[in-house]
């Protein structure tokens, strides 16, 4: 597929996919900026890691974004004893039948919540990464296809230090972006209470469905990196391993997903080609959580998530950005056609 033909599908997708976020902007506000993340990863391909604090909207976020996309949304709540099982499913025996039968789990949704990610068990996070990896479960034997999309939101209380089992970082890297809704503007805040509490509740359309969701996949596939940026991001990405504050910089699936969410930040905005804007725009959602910073280096400050901030704006900061970029190709009159 040629350059152009990104071009051609960025402007096609584009309008749909910005109608897709100002739907959702009408319940989550003053978040547009995560909203376009969160919708980004889910169109790259990737999963979402929310670090952040209760009440702020991560359930919310997932609900509304499932009902302007079409998608069905389930819910699972962390605890230690969540078993495996009853995430991704379990044989059970139909005395009609005579035999055991598969009982999904509700693992087999296209947007998953996990809430609590970090209570749940390493056993069951393990179930949980894997079906995000492969798109599928196994059970007894037999594969179970996953239904496309297949999305998974995931939170995880940074406050908490109890009863928790925290993502060992191999686990941490299978998740595109770590984001963080934080705490609104005052005017932003008093407009949701108002929304929630004083008026009806608001009423969403959707937009797209999941079969239009796997095709706006495809579309991102399509938009032109040029070979200096995709230099840029990978220099970027090494120097993430040689800073000296840093012990596990970007592993080689950084520079993947690094590249897969700039595609798809440069098709909301209707451009068939990443810019290096786009590349710094992805750089802390993309590499924030993927970092294993040095014994000590967080001592100045208040959190790690902090600590990796500042490691990676030293980093962006220190990389030379390319100021001529080659177009897209054009399409020959022989081909081009998708």
């Amino acid at each position: 597929m040629s350059g152009q033909d990104g071009v051609r599908l960025a402007a096609e997708w584009s309008p749909r996919l910005q109608a897709v976020v100002a739907q959702v902007g009408h319940v989550m506000v003053g978040q547009d900026a995560v909203v376009r993340q969160a919708l980004a990863a889910c169109l790259a391909g990737g999963h979402v890691l929310f670090e952040d604090v209760p009440g702020t909207g991560k359930t919310t976020l997932a609900a509304t974004l499932a009902a302007a996309l079409g998608l069905r949304c389930t819910r699972v709540q962390g605890t230690p004893d969540l078993l495996p099982s009853e995430l991704v499913g379990t044989m059970v025996f139909r005395p009609d039948e005579g035999a055991f039968t598969f009982r999904p789990g509700p693992i087999f949704t296209e947007i998953l919540l996990m809430d609590e990610v970090n209570r749940a068990t390493p056993r069951t996070q393990s179930a949980l990464l894997e079906a995000m990896s492969e798109g599928r479960v196994s059970v007894d034997g037999v594969t179970h296809p996953l239904p496309q999309p297949f999305f998974v939101m995931a939170t995880a209380n940074p406050v908490e230090s109890q009863g928790v089992f925290p993502l060992p970082e191999a686990q941490l890297d299978r998740f595109l972006v770590q984001l963080r809704l934080g705490y609104v503007a005052e005017e932003d805040e008093l407009e949701m209470v108002r929304r929630v509490r004083l008026n009806r509740p608001v009423a969403l359309e959707r937009c797209m469905s999941a079969g239009e969701v796997e095709a706006a996949k495809q579309a991102v596939q399509s938009v032109h990196v040029a070979e200096d940026i995709l230099a840029y991001i990978v220099r970027l990405c090494r120097a993430s391993r040689a800073h000296e504050g840093v012990l596990l910089g970007a592993s080689p699936r950084a520079v993947i997903a690094l590249t897969a969410f700039c595609q798809a930040l440069a098709l909301l905005d209707g451009r068939g080609f990443v810019l290096p804007d786009d590349v710094k725009a992805a750089w802390k959602p993309v590499l924030r959580h993927r970092l294993q910073l040095q014994t000590g280096w967080d001592a100045s400050v208040e959190t790690a998530s902090e600590a990796s901030d500042r490691v990676l704006d030293e980093i962006l900061a220190g990389v030379p950005v390319p100021t001529e970029l080659a177009a897209p190709a054009p399409a020959t009159s022989t081909g081009a056609h998708s």
